[in-house]
């Protein structure tokens, strides 16, 4: 290569180096600096570019030679016989053309007029014409209609014949016929016509005949001319002969395309360089550059230096290869040089000339490796100059024998070729593709998804620098990387963009045009560099390392914009270092250059994020702190989260650029700098508003809660072991105490207004709709929890994240559910009783009579036997009521799952003292007092009866409490609880009152109990038999909770305030049907129904009592269903009122509370209340017994209410029907009638039994799972008795599932611990047995004392030692 002859100096040391095996240094090979000017660069290429214009293939040019005229000579056959093929044949059907056919031609003809026709033999004028003249009388409607109905072919073509025949003789002398030939050619063409219409329309298929004949009148009319398409002589045109003569070459600059390119490039105008062409022209000559070649090829055989030598290639091979391409395209070259001037031949004798060797072609031609970017620049091989078909043999123009007339040092060796190819081709590649991107007329390549729209080099500059490559013999590798280097220079000075360079990268990589069906192929010339140069190679790194250098400039200038609202985009600036540097196997990367990148680009970024934080700081903080504000933070936060996110989501797929995180520095930077200065002005704020003796807005602590837990969230993503300085919980703790305080001093109004605006009823659209499920509790209850879950929801929408904290908020908040649900069910049980207490119309009636009329119409009504039972009026409301009641059991119980009441407690737990650092002392008290029953109680009314009801009141007077009013009942149930809270000791008087229908109520009797918390130490149930100051005594059970800041507690409180209040709903309810339960289960109907009435028989009998008596008739299976058929009826006429309105829930729970009813009715009829006194009730019959064990079977399977079609029970479920009171009353069937010393002997081993039990459970220290009965009277009864099991705690009541398993617990505790409870109270009823009740009542006292006293002993162990007066032990 003649830019390499240059490079190392002088031949003799070149082939010096060589001889001695030695390689020179890749500085040494680099070319000396030497100063290229724009008129040097701008002569060389302009004398490449005429030199191509010389060499192009010579253009010729056609004369036309007139020739004489031929004599035309046509057949003798005429139209008539070619068309007697026709005419002749008899079935002349199968020549007639199909129907439609004319259609079909008409169109045809009309295309070959508008020159729509596909064949080529149409287009002719002359055919045109005379198609035209034809188509005149084709169109005429008479022709149409004749041809339609003959349908003959023979037709057409003669009608043809003659009109093109007019046409033609047109403008003709008589003694021209020529026309004649042209009629037959005319008229073949309209055969061939009919022909293509007949198989374009698939009708030739079916007439063979027809298209055979049409055939063979084509060929007779082309008989003296076979061509169609025949030029235009044939046609009618001038004929002649035709000569080829060369154009010779123009000398003006405006034929020469290379020359304007290099005009433009190097910014001339033509005129300028036309004179520059006229100077030079009689040196730049073929001859000069065949001289060039045959010197070049020369040197080249001699290893001389002005070629490349063994020693620019790394590998011997790669030389020998590029030696071998070399000779080959020399041969080429200089045969293309004498293909353009034959003249330069002559000088050579004729053996010597070059001669073409099909054998010869080499794969490894210099051709066939260009890369594609360079044949881009040959993509018209018809403007090169040296390009040839075939190989040829050279090896006769060697120049071997040539005597050189330069000397190795001289740079004047050749015409076309600089001094330092190398040099001049860098300089004019760079001043190309400064023009190209500068000139606007350049349209930039089309925009892809990969690639944008870049403008780099035109075609014509392409073809140029081509062209120079070729002629100053520069290897393809060596064009790109001198391009490449170029580039590389205006990309360091700035002068083209980014996507320039990709493009540039993109454009030298880009596969060659051969290898289409590989997409993913990469040039070979870049994959296999050893047969690179060295010079190559060095500048190639050094390219690599300053477009490096560059790209990290530009890499951290650009990372310090990555913290602003638009900076620029780094994704170009990586493409390229990855793609294009990294990927590159001569880059090399330096680790301690890019850690020391890395360490600077990390502190840069660092004081951007801090200026940027500096800068948000002064933005939204104001100076003065005394108009500081929560906003100030949470604006500042903002801001500093939106920056967080927006680093994030930008650095979302690549998160570190160059091993620097700038979403881990902003954070790490920012982050603890927000939270200190939040921090200090925070509890600037808080101070100030102290100071101020204002308050901060609530909301405003809670936005600012939730911008900081953000800006955590942001820090422990990406400094998950580094912790948040700012203690956001514990700075912010006092707003949510303020806003639980707030909606604790609201909860009460609340519920007022949302009971206020209740109307209690059924929600239905009209009155007639019956109502669903869904629908019959009313919109009050719906209020107070959708405000419960809203206070509930603000505080778990806050996402506290301390959970000592979160726990200790919903304890507070179920506390105050628990004061709403209280407050709620405190109103609706007063307007409930308000409702059920009303007086019927008789009781109106009698409150209006004076005492004296009152007691004429007790006596009438006694005279009649007449019962006062009237149904009672119950109002639909108080049923939506008892709903409501429900619908709030049930979403308490939901409320208490989504708190995750018991996640809380344990939290708690965790956190809470260890027990002798606990407070000793529990502030608050929770008694519950239990109203169980009463005996004896003095009668008030005139029909020797009271209506007694218990009022539990404190030495205050202050009333706490109020049972039902069980009626006509000297030993009335109760069965009512009541919590009382106190801190400390406390004073309670029961007074049981008779309540009169007019007039004040009558007192009944007064006992009083002092409730000390000293004496429940142990928190066991006592039970407490009271004497009233007049006559008779009441049963207490109390029982002790300590009140405690649970949230258990309260949630266990809140539920047992719902079930309570529906227990009492429940209950009242039942009370207003239990008086016609009485009756018509009563002592008297059963006599009735076994004595068939009273007669005299029986008044006599009952006077002679000493007489044997007749057995009384047992009643029949009708008579004792009748008795009951009124009970029924009013039960389904109550159960129809009630099914209107009441839930499903709320209708089984009444049948149940009725079925209580029953059961204790039936229990009464048969044994007396448990006592340690004998009973003045009389035993009943064996026949009363049979009668009242049927009623019970009857009533079980009613309140059951299984359907006989189904079997599907719809009323009371087995399982509460078959209570153990149920069980216990058909125990008494087994004992009712054994003697009086059987009883007391299976008493007594009942009592044996049961305290072997109880001593071996307290030998292995746990809880006794039996409960003894209710204690008898005495001493004991003034003390109270503990009970050995736990009664109904609140912390037992949490929830509905608690509650559930309590109430198993107890079944199953009753049902596994049978007791002689039934056994005493049938003894009652024996005389004989006064002395066993009062020896076995003194038994149970000292049995209960021993289990209470064992219990005390064993929680004071379980406590740790001692006896831990005032705390609860946890569950």
């Amino acid at each position: 290569m003649s830019t390499s002859s240059t490079q190392s100096g002088h031949i003799n040391r070149r082939i010096n180096s060589v001889q001695s095996n030695g390689h020179s240094s890749r500085d040494a090979s680099r070319p000396p600096k030497r100063h290229i000017t724009h008129n040097d660069a701008y002569l060389y290429a302009l004398r490449v570019a005429y030199l191509t214009y010389l060499l192009q293939p010579k253009a010729r040019r056609t004369l036309h030679a007139p020739a004489a005229q031929p004599t035309v000579q046509r057949s003798s056959t005429s139209i008539n016989d070619l068309m007697k093929d026709f005419t002749l044949i008899r079935d002349n059907k199968s020549t007639r053309f199909p129907h439609g056919f004319m259609s079909e031609l008409e169109k045809r003809l009309t295309g070959v007029l508008m020159g729509k026709e596909r064949k080529p033999e149409y287009n002719d004028a002359s055919i045109k014409r005379t198609f035209a003249a034809f188509f005149n009388a084709f169109t005429e409607q008479s022709f149409k209609k004749r041809m339609e109905k003959d349908r003959r072919v023979e037709d057409l073509v003669l009608i043809f014949f003659s009109n093109a025949t007019k046409e033609l003789q047109k403008g003709k002398s008589a003694a021209d016929d020529s026309w004649k030939l042209m009629a037959d050619r005319h008229l073949a063409l309209f055969v061939r016509l009919i022909g293509l219409v007949l198989k374009d329309q698939d009708w030739a298929r079916d007439r063979p005949e027809l298209a055979g004949r049409l055939a063979t009148l084509e060929s007779k009319l082309l008989a003296h001319d076979q061509d169609l398409s025949s030029t235009p002589a044939r046609n009618g045109a001038s004929s002649g002969a035709t000569v080829e003569v060369v154009v010779p070459l123009s000398s003006e600059v405006k034929d020469m395309p290379l020359v304007q390119v290099v005009a433009r490039i190097f910014g001339l105008t033509n005129s300028q360089v036309q004179s520059d062409i006229n100077k030079y022209r009689p040196v730049w000559t073929e001859k000069a550059a065949l001289q060039d070649l045959k010197s070049y090829q020369t040197y080249l055989n001699l290893a001389s230096p002005r070629t490349l030598r063994s020693g620019d290639f790394d590998l011997d091979e790669a030389y020998d290869n590029w030696r071998k391409a070399e000779a080959h395209d020399l041969s080429q070259m200089m045969l293309a040089i004498i293909q353009a001037n034959p003249e330069l031949a002559k000088s050579t004798p004729g053996s010597n000339l070059p001669q073409f060797h099909r054998s010869m072609s080499s794969p490894e031609s210099a051709n066939s490796s260009y890369p594609d970017a360079l044949l881009k620049m040959s993509d018209h091989p018809e403007r090169s100059s040296y390009v040839i078909e075939q190989p040829v043999d050279m090896t006769t123009i060697n120049g071997r024998n040539q005597v050189l007339e330069t000397s190795d040092s001289d740079d004047t060796a050749f015409t076309f070729i600089p001094p330092e190819v190398r040099s001049y081709y860098r300089f004019i590649v760079a001043e190309a593709f400064t023009h190209d991107l500068n000139d606007k007329g350049l349209q930039p390549s089309e925009a892809t998804a990969e690639t944008p729209a870049t403008k780099l080099l035109s075609r014509q500059s392409m073809e140029l620098l081509n062209e120079l490559g070729l002629r100053w013999r520069i290897p393809p590798a060596s064009r790109l990387i001198l391009f490449l280097d170029a580039v590389c220079e205006k990309f360091i000075d700035q002068h083209i963009s980014l996507d320039t360079l990709d493009a540039v990268f993109n454009f030298i990589k880009d596969q060659p045009s051969e290898s289409k069906k590989s997409q993913t192929f990469v040039n070979p010339l870049l994959v296999d560099r050893t047969k690179w140069l060295r010079t190559d190679t060095a500048l190639y790194q050094q390219i690599l390392s300053s477009l490096h250098e560059a790209l990290m400039r530009d890499l951290y200038s650009t990372m310090q914009q990555c913290y602003e609202s638009k900076p620029p985009n780094i994704g170009p600036i990586m493409y390229v270092l990855e793609h294009h540097i990294y990927e590159d196997p001569s880059f090399f990367k330096s680790s301690e250059e890019m850690n020391a990148f890395a360490g600077a680009l990390y502190e840069g970024l660092q004081q951007k994020a801090h200026a940027t934080y500096r800068s948000y700081l002064e933005q939204h903080v104001p100076q003065d702190q005394e108009s500081w504000e929560f906003f100030n933070v949470i604006e500042l936060g903002k801001a500093v989260t939106a920056l967080a996110q927006k680093i994030q989501k930008r650095y979302k797929k690549n998160r570190e650029v160059m091993g620097v995180n700038p979403l881990t520095i902003l954070v790490e930077t920012i982050l603890p700098l927000y939270a200190e200065d939040a921090r200090d002005i925070v509890i600037r704020i808080i101070e100030l508003a102290q100071t101020k003796e204002e308050e901060v807005p609530i909301e405003d602590g809670f936005q600012l809660y939730a911008e900081l837990t953000d800006i955590r969230r942001v820090h422990g993503e990406v400094l998950p072991n580094a912790p948040f300085p700012f203690p956001i919980e514990a700075t912010l703790a006092d707003f949510v105490w303020r806003w639980i305080a707030t909606t604790e001093s609201a909860i009460t109004d609340w519920v007022d207004q949302a009971i206020k605006q209740d109307n209690f009823r059924v929600r239905t659209d009209h009155p007639q709709q019956i109502p669903t499920e869904e629908q019959r509790h009313s919109v009050s209850v719906i209020d107070i929890f959708t405000s419960f879950n809203q206070a509930i929801d603000r505080i778990v929408q806050l996402n506290w994240d301390d959970d000592l904290q979160y726990a200790n908020f919903m304890t507070a908040l179920a506390k105050i559910v628990g004061v709403g649900i209280a407050r709620y069910c405190d109103v609706l049980e007063q307007r409930f009783n308000k409702e059920m207490d009303r007086l019927s119309p008789e009781q109106e009636l009698a409150s209006s009579q004076t005492k004296q009329e009152k007691w004429l119409q007790l006596a009438k009504d006694t005279w009649n036997n007449k019962e006062k039972i009237e149904p009672f009026q119950f109002f639909p409301e108080s049923f939506v009521k008892l709903n409501n009641v429900d619908f709030a059991t049930q979403q308490l119980d939901k409320l208490e799952h989504e708190v995750n009441v018991d996640a809380c407690a344990a939290v708690i737990q965790r956190h809470v003292l260890p027990v002798m650092q606990r407070q000793k002392k529990t502030k608050n008290y929770v008694f519950t007092i239990k109203i169980v029953e009463a005996e004896d109680l003095k009668a008030c009314d005139m029909n020797g009866s009271s209506d007694p009801y218990v009022v539990l009141g404190d030495e205050y007077q202050k009333r706490l409490a109020k049972t039902r009013i069980v009626y006509r009942n000297l030993n009335p149930r109760w069965d009512e609880s009541v919590d009382i809270t106190t801190q400390g000791p406390l004073n309670i008087i029961a007074t049981v009152w008779d309540w009169d229908a007019m007039g004040d109520h009558d007192c009944v009797g007064r006992a009083s109990l002092k409730l000390d918390p000293s004496h429940f130490g142990d928190f066991m149930p006592r039970e407490y038999w009271l004497d009233l100051d007049s006559q008779g005594r009441i049963l207490l059970r109390v029982s002790m909770e300590g009140e405690r800041d649970d949230i258990q507690f309260y949630f266990g409180k809140a539920f047992r305030t719902l079930k309570r209040t529906e227990r009492d709903m429940t209950r009242t309810i039942t009370d207003k049907l239990s008086a016609y339960i009485h009756h018509c289960l009563s002592r008297r109907t059963l006599r009735n129904l076994t004595s068939k009435g009273i007669t005299m028989s029986t008044v006599s009998n009952y006077f002679s009592r000493h007489r044997p008596q007749q057995p009384t008739q047992a009643p029949s299976e009708a008579e004792v269903a009748n008795a009951l058929k009124r009970l029924f009826a009013y039960f389904d006429d109550n159960f129809a009122i009630m099914n209107q309105t009441l839930t499903s829930t709320a209708m089984v729970m009444v049948m149940t509370r009725l079925w209580k009813e029953v059961l204790v009715t039936i229990e009464a009829l048969l044994v007396p209340p448990l006592s340690d006194k004998p009973s003045q009730q009389r035993q009943l019959s064996q026949l009363e017994l049979d009668v009242v064990f049927k009623w019970l079977q009857y009533l079980f399977d009613f309140f059951h209410a299984v359907d006989e079609e189904t079997g599907e029970a719809n009323g009371v479920p087995l399982g509460v029907l078959r209570s153990p009171k149920y069980f216990d009353i058909t125990t008494l069937n087994f004992f009712y009638f054994e003697q009086t010393d059987h009883l007391i002997r299976e008493s007594e081993r009942m009592a044996s039994a049961t305290a072997a039990r109880q001593q071996s459970q307290r030998n292995r220290l746990s809880a006794p799972a039996s409960l003894a009965s209710p204690a008898f009277g005495g001493a004991a009864g003034l003390v109270g008795l503990p009970s050995t099991r736990r009664s109904k705690s609140i912390m037992l009541s949490r929830n509905l599932g608690t509650m559930k398993r309590a109430k198993e617990e107890k079944w199953k505790e009753a049902q596994a611990d049978p007791n002689d409870d039934m056994i005493l109270r049938i003894l009652r009823m024996r005389p004989e047995a006064e002395r066993y009740l009062k020896d076995r009542s003194r038994q149970k006292e000292r049995l209960a004392a021993a289990a209470a006293a064992d219990m005390i002993v064993r929680q004071s162990l379980m406590a740790g030692g001692g006896r831990m007066m005032g705390n609860l032990p946890r569950r």
